[in-house]
């Protein structure tokens, strides 16, 4: 267990999954810097504010060092994960090794493929499009330096994800956003498939659990979810929540190559599409077994926390 004196560094504090986690940390009274490219950022108070690129072996060593827990909540732009993400991975790996730091890496489930059942840690990384397979080069490399004695590492995996600054996730602005705006929300993939998601408290408190935690050390970990929902469950739970009808539609694969035409990251979602036409459920057995129980936010809770910092950010 970490002492509250140890430094937690957050890198990536700038987006959905690094901020919330600096919350997290906050909420438990730990030691935290929080880095991100611009150094623009609102923490709480007490929380050290770093400007930093850790896309270079130095910029990361500096931004980690005297760290005690290193979380690696950094990514490049979606299109650019097959290109940018190893490195940028390679020297944060550094920069957490030089600070003789644990390094917990936020995660996905990219790297299983198509799958028949819900997705636990030991199955085979299966994906044979270049975002999945990079996500599990990365897993590989990091728990590689972890059995060679280099570093700690632990990883945390995350389904899509949506809660209060999840904007760019599938079930971000498309979903909350166009809904607290009165548009058409924009649901991809069919409406019947049931579908684990990941909401950022959530997920955050279990990034937390395995930096603190040395049983979490060497191996890949599902953060756990509520229960999985179809896409209709979930937009009939959102409209409830918003307390008035809405519109959606779902965009069919073929609407999403057409729109892919214009949009890169339209485009990009073709490789991922097995993600959506089919159930994607996540097993968390191996972390509650180990760490004990992590109850889920109930989704209604999820949905209406979530649409309330839309209204607050939208309006």
């Amino acid at each position: 267990m970490s002492t509250a004196s140890e430094l937690h560094v957050v890198l990536g504090a700038g987006g959905a999954v690094g901020a919330t986690l600096v919350d997290e940390l906050h909420a438990r009274g730990r030691r935290i810097r929080a880095v991100n490219r611009s150094g623009g950022l609102t923490v709480p108070e007490g929380v050290e504010v770093v400007r930093g690129d850790v896309t270079t072996p130095d910029g990361a060593t500096a931004a980690c060092a005297g760290a005690a827990v290193v979380y690696h909540c950094a990514a490049p732009a979606y299109t650019a994960w097959a290109s940018e993400f190893p490195a940028l991975t390679d020297a944060i790996r550094r920069g957490a090794a030089a600070a003789g730091a644990k390094l917990v890496f936020a995660d996905n489930l990219y790297m299983y493929g198509p799958v028949g059942t819900a997705m636990t840690e030991d199955m085979p990384h299966a994906a044979a499009y270049p975002k999945g397979r990079v996500r599990a080069a990365m897993a590989r490399a990091l728990l590689a330096a972890h059995e060679a004695g280099e570093l700690r590492v632990a990883i945390g995996r995350a389904s899509d994800y949506f809660g209060p600054r999840g904007v760019n996730s599938t079930v971000g602005d498309t979903v909350f956003g166009a809904a607290v705006r009165g548009k058409v929300v924009r649901w991809v993939g069919p409406l019947d498939q049931p579908h684990s998601f990941s909401y950022l408290p959530d997920f955050a408190k279990g990034l937390a659990v395995l930096g603190e935690d040395a049983r979490a050390d060497g191996r890949a970990w599902h953060v756990p979810t509520a229960e999985p929902l179809t896409g209709e469950r979930f937009l009939a739970l959102l409209f409830t929540e918003l307390g008035r009808p809405g519109k959606s539609a779902a965009v069919s694969h073929t609407a999403q190559r057409l729109l892919g035409l214009v949009n890169p990251t339209v485009r990009a979602l073709g490789e991922t599409w097995y993600q959506r036409d089919r159930p994607f459920t996540v097993d968390s057995t191996a972390f509650t077994d180990t760490f004990g129980p992590l109850p889920p936010t109930p989704h209604t809770t999820a949905i209406g926390e979530t649409l309330s910092w839309f209204r607050e950010t939208t309006t």
